[in-house]
């Protein structure tokens, strides 16, 4: 695992998520942990590095 922070885009915090490094590809949507909105993730892993990592406001 892995934490990997990012800003949220909507409330601009800085937070972050764990990511298990173990997993190729991810899709998923989490809400942000200050203000609770959804954010979907699309994660790429290589060799247990980050590759890619997109973060996505949902309409």
């Amino acid at each position: 695992m892995k934490e990997q922070f990012f800003q949220c885009p909507y409330c601009w915090e800085q937070v972050s998520i764990l990511v298990d490094l173990s997993v190729t590809e991810q899709n998923y949507i989490e809400d942000c942990e200050n203000c609770c909105n959804p954010i979907q993730f699309k994660i790429r892993v290589k060799n247990q590095e980050i590759v890619s990592f997109d973060i996505l406001e949902i309409d």
